[in-house]
């Protein structure tokens, strides 16, 4: 494809060197190859402009920069733009032929939640017989087969794999995409230039402020996805759910189980096995049943039902894919045991994820609440005294242990949480080693506890200063209940 065309809609300057073609996009110098464009992307760790010269070196036909240099190396190309990052979301999208345009996107964000709302999308687009994929922090896939794109981050692919994906899904036949839009991605352009039919939002607390520099910046990035939708979801219960839809131009629907609204659960049951309620659409009344615990369901259940009534599904069909919903890997996840007790394996990693684990296995729960969870690092440390407590104030036996310790040390990790532990009632341990402090919960539980090893959900790695392990808590949760097996 010959650069101009790629830089169709991009304010740009070409510095030196004309129009060329170009076979391939990066932003990885590692990845440069002969006709390749390559982004200088100023990261947090390194520069792509310091990578230029190597880039030319590796046959780079063009570079784009957002940053003027003392000097360029020559036969490459040199684009100046103002921001490196929105160019490339732009660029991408001319690249592989703007598959966004002609989908119909979905998008979810929000603090807790957006995994699972994809899912239950995904699910009524499955009874409505309509064509799609997704994009979420489990996985890719596109009419039911996964997409064999890899992108480096956990959830929002960076904007060069995320229109390749996109490509790959309107090739495939889908009509309609689901996914996962962080704060990140929003911060980092990665959407840039994308329209969504419908935007919905779960809810707000604290996460990343170890990317964003304070909550108010961390709240206005999430925000900014209502300019790009025709259709806003809101969850009114949130404090800030009114908040993110304010002065943008979408029309809003408005859900919530407490404050009056536009779709509001009523007559709401809580099992041991899933949610049912109650909703009011166009005047008649709609019944709900999920197959998923938690009042936390019936938030992103309602989420997901003024989603797919924007996208046009009628009441009946959403009532029937929600019935359907398998569940979602790593959320809310129950281990057969073969005992007497209950093992739960859930992705919760922030104060209000947990604490929403955790009340909801104590409605059901008959004996003790015993749970296992640590915190990343080179991530928010603010919040980790804060789970600490919430979680000794939930539970009954808290194992404090890792989660992906990366370059931060894993005992300091712990003594950070163990300050919010000792404001709870609970009693508790700190075992650095998670598949120990796994073993050690499981192994102490008695007849009516439930066990929940919580922050890792359906991640099947470990991340450490030097090297990263395979971990699945699904996996070490099997395991000891076999060994329990054999010895009773």
């Amino acid at each position: 494809m010959r650069l101009n065309d790629i830089l169709q809609g991009v304010e740009h300057e070409i510095v030196q060197g004309g129009d060329c073609d170009v076979k391939k996009l990066t932003i990885d110098s590692r990845m440069v190859c002969k006709g390749g464009l390559f982004f200088c992307i100023t990261g947090i760790h390194s520069d792509g402009h310091s990578f230029l010269p190597q880039a030319a070196e590796d046959g780079a036909a063009a570079a784009v920069i957002d940053k003027d240099q003392p000097s360029y190396p020559p036969g490459i190309t040199i684009v100046k733009v103002a921001d490196t990052r929105k160019a490339m979301s732009l660029a991408a999208a001319n690249f592989y032929g703007n598959p966004a345009d002609s989908l119909i996107l979905a998008g979810v964000t929000g603090t807790n939640g957006k995994t699972s709302s994809v899912y239950f999308v995904e699910s009524v687009l499955e009874e409505w017989r309509k064509q799609h994929g997704i994009i979420t922090t489990v996985d890719c896939r596109a009419c039911g087969k996964p997409v064999e794109i890899h992108f480096a981050t956990s959830t929002t692919p960076d904007s060069i794999e995320l229109h390749k994906i996109l490509r790959a899904m309107k090739d495939d036949g889908a009509q309609y995409v689901a996914m996962e839009v962080t704060s990140h991605a929003l911060a980092l352009e990665k959407v840039e230039g994308v329209h969504y039919r419908v935007a919905g939002f779960t809810n707000l607390t604290q996460d990343h402020l170890d990317f964003h520099k304070d909550f108010d910046d961390y709240r206005d990035t999430k925000k900014r996805l209502y300019g790009q939708c025709d259709h806003a979801v809101t969850n009114i219960d949130d404090p800030y759910g009114a908040y993110m839809v304010e002065g943008h131009p979408c029309t809003v629907t408005t859900y919530s189980i407490d404050k009056e609204s536009d779709l509001r659960a009523v007559n709401v049951q809580l099992l041991d096995n899933g949610v049912k309620f109650d909703v009011a659409i166009s005047g008649e009344t709609v019944h709900f049943s999920l197959p998923v615990r938690g009042r936390f369901t019936v938030y992103n259940a309602l989420n997901a039902i003024g989603m797919c009534l924007a996208l046009g599904a009628p009441a009946d069909v959403i009532a029937k894919g929600l019935a359907k919903v398998k569940g979602v890997p790593g959320r809310i996840q129950s281990v057969p045991s073969g005992h007497d007790f209950d093992v739960i394996v859930d992705y919760s990693h922030t104060p209000d994820s947990i604490e929403n684990i955790l009340t909801t296995v104590r409605e059901t729960t008959r004996g003790r609440v015993i749970v296992i969870f640590g915190c990343g690092g080179d991530r928010d440390p603010i919040k980790r005294p804060i789970m600490g407590e919430i979680a000794a104030s939930r539970a009954d036996y808290v194992i404090v242990t890792s989660d992906n310790p990366r370059t931060e040390d894993p005992a300091s990790i712990l003594s950070q949480i163990e300050v919010g532990v000792k404001r709870g009632s609970a009693s508790y341990e700190l075992e650095i080693d998670r598949r120990e402090a796994i073993e050690k919960g499981i192994k102490m539980a008695q007849p009516g506890d439930t066990v929940v090893i919580a922050g890792k959900g359906h991640e099947d790695y470990q991340i450490f200063a030097d090297r990263t392990i395979h971990f699945d808590d699904y996996e070490e949760a099997v395991k000891v209940l076999e060994s329990l097996k054999v010895r009773s």
